[in-house]
C-alpha cells in the first residue's frame, strides 16, 4: 500500500501530459452478427461479466463516438460481457487508476501510452500480456514495438498502433518563403537555412510566423520529445541498463540546438504540444515535431489544415542519423480473476482489427499498424512523407520514474532557453538532479 501511495503522489506530480485533442468523429463498426462459441451465449446464470476499462479518450472531443461504438459492437458480439468505463482527463487517468487500486478497486484494462507502463508496473498493477494472450497471437505484433512495451524483458502493454515524433510542415508557408513544398529538410542544418527564410513571414493579420516548433514545457510528454531529439543527434540520455548516460556529443548537440533555435527566435518558448498544434493550425508555425496522432488536434482547430499539412522523417543532426523515439498507444491489463482476464482478451482481439480500427486510424488518429493482420491497411495520406520513420527508432530504457526524468529534461531545455544558462552548466545541473530518478 505504501508503494501504491508513493507512486500515486509521483504520478500526480509528473503525469501531466498533453492530450491529443479532438477531431472528426467516427464510430467503430458494430457487430451485426455474432460468431464463435463465446459470441452468442450469455453467462449461464444470466448475469454479465463487467470489464472495467480505464480510458481518458471518452472525455476527448472526437474520440467518444468511436469508443462508444467499440462498446456497442463488442457487447453485441459477446453479450455475456459489459464494458464499464473508468474516466478521467488525460493527465489524471494514471493517478486515478493507482488511487482506485490502492482502495481495492482495480480496473481490468487501461488505454494509454507506452511511456506509462513503467509507472503502472512499478506500482504492482499491470501483469505481463503473456498472462492474457497465447504466444501465437503475440507473435503477430511488430517486435520493435513490443520491445518498447517491456519492463525487465516482459511485455506489460499491448500496442494498438505506433508512430515516432515526426516532422509536420506547412506547404503553403514553404511556398510563400520561396521554398519547395515537396522538399522538406532532412538535417538540422537544412532546417536552419530554411528557417531563416520562413522567419520573415507574417500571417494575414500580422502575426509572427515561427519557423520551427519543439515542445519544452514542463509536462512529461515534452521530455519524451526532447529525448527523441537527442536520438536525432545520435545521443543518449540513459544507457541500456537505465543509468544516466549524457556524457556524449549527441546529447550536448541536441541541447545546443534548442538554445540556437531560441536565440534566433525560431521556436516558441516553453510551449506545450497543444500550443504548437494551435500555432500550426492557424498558420503561425511552419514546422514542428509531434506524434502522428497529434494531427488530430490540428484538424480539430482547423479542418482546412489537411490541405496544407505534409509530414517528413525526423531530422538528423551532428553524427546522428535521425533516429527517433518510438511511441505507441497501448492496452495494459490487471488481474481481477480468470473470467475478467478472458473478457479482456476477447475485447482486445475484437478491437485490434482493421474492421474496427481502419476508420479511426485513417480519419481520427493517424498512426502505423503494429499487427501483421493490418500491415496492408491504407494509411492517412498525411503520413506519406514520414513513411519509414518507424524503421529508425530507439526504445527508451524502462525505469519506474521515467516521467520525472522527462520533467528534468524539460527543466534543462528551459534553462538554456528561458533562463539563458550556458549549455555546459545546464547539463551539469540536469545530471545532478536526474540522479535521483535513475538509482
Amino acid at each position: 500500500m505504501k508503494k501504491l501511495l508513493a507512486i500515486a503522489l509521483a504520478a500526480l506530480m509528473s503525469v501531466s501530459m498533453v492530450a491529443c485533442g479532438g477531431g472528426t468523429s467516427s464510430s467503430a463498426p458494430a457487430a451485426s452478427t455474432a460468431s464463435g462459441s463465446g459470441s452468442t451465449a450469455a453467462a449461464a446464470d444470466g448475469e454479465k461479466t463487467v470489464i472495467k476499462f480505464a480510458n481518458y479518450a471518452l472525455l476527448e472531443n472526437g474520440y467518444t463516438e468511436f469508443w462508444e461504438g467499440v462498446k456497442a459492437g463488442f457487447e453485441e458480439k459477446y453479450p455475456q460481457y459489459e464494458i464499464e468505463w473508468v474516466t478521467a482527463p488525460y493527465g489524471e487517468i494514471v493517478n486515478q487508476v493507482i488511487n482506485q487500486a490502492g482502495g481495492g478497486d482495480k480496473p481490468d484494462m487501461i488505454f494509454g501510452e507506452s511511456s506509462w507502463i513503467p509507472t503502472l508496473q512499478d506500482a504492482g498493477l499491470t501483469i505481463p500480456v503473456s498472462e492474457i494472450f497465447d504466444q501465437a497471437y503475440l507473435d503477430k505484433f511488430d517486435p520493435s514495438v513490443m520491445d518498447a512495451c517491456k519492463v525487465n524483458s516482459e511485455v506489460y502493454g499491448l500496442p494498438m498502433y505506433s508512430c515516432t515524433f515526426m516532422l509536420y510542415y506547412n506547404k503553403d508557408l514553404f511556398e510563400q518563403a520561396g521554398l519547395d513544398p515537396n522538399a522538406p529538410p532532412t538535417t538540422y542544418d537544412e532546417m536552419l537555412t530554411m528557417a531563416e527564410k520562413l522567419s520573415t513571414l507574417t500571417t494575414a493579420d500580422g502575426n509572427k510566423v515561427y519557423p520551427f516548433g519543439q515542445t519544452t514545457a514542463s509536462v512529461a510528454i515534452s521530455g519524451s520529445a526532447i529525448n527523441s531529439m537527442v536520438y536525432n543527434f545520435g545521443g543518449t540520455v540513459l544507457d541500456e541498463n537505465g543509468q544516466l548516460a549524457t556524457d556524449n556529443q549527441g546529447f550536448k548537440d541536441a541541447i545546443t540546438m534548442l538554445q540556437t533555435l531560441d536565440e534566433k527566435g525560431y521556436n516558441p518558448q516553453n510551449a506545450k504540444l497543444k500550443d504548437l498544434r494551435q500555432l500550426f493550425a492557424t498558420g503561425q508555425l511552419a514546422m514542428y515535431y509531434d506524434q502522428s496522432w497529434g494531427f488530430n488536434g490540428v484538424l480539430s482547430i482547423n479542418p482546412d489544415a489537411a490541405n496544407f499539412t505534409a509530414s517528413a522523417k525526423p531530422l538528423s543532426g551532428g553524427e546522428g542519423n535521425g533516429a527517433a523515439m518510438l511511441q505507441a498507444h497501448i492496452l495494459a491489463y490487471m488481474d481481477n480473476g480468470e473470467e475478467r482476464k478472458e473478457g479482456c482478451r476477447l475485447l482486445t482481439e475484437y478491437l485490434i482489427t482493421e474492421e474496427v480500427l481502419k476508420d479511426y486510424m485513417t480519419n481520427i488518429t493517424p498512426a502505423y499498424p503494429v499487427i501483421e493482420d493490418m500491415k496492408d491497411m491504407e494509411l492517412n495520406p498525411v503520413l506519406e512523407g514520414a513513411t519509414g520513420a518507424t524503421d529508425n527508432v530507439i526504445n527508451t530504457p524502462s525505469i519506474p520514474m521515467l516521467n520525472d526524468l522527462n520533467l528534468e529534461l524539460c527543466t534543462l531545455a528551459q534553462n538554456v532557453t528561458v533562463s539563458d544558462t550556458d549549455v555546459d552548466t545546464a547539463i551539469e545541473q540536469f545530471n545532478s538532479a536526474a540522479q535521483a530518478y535513475v538509482g
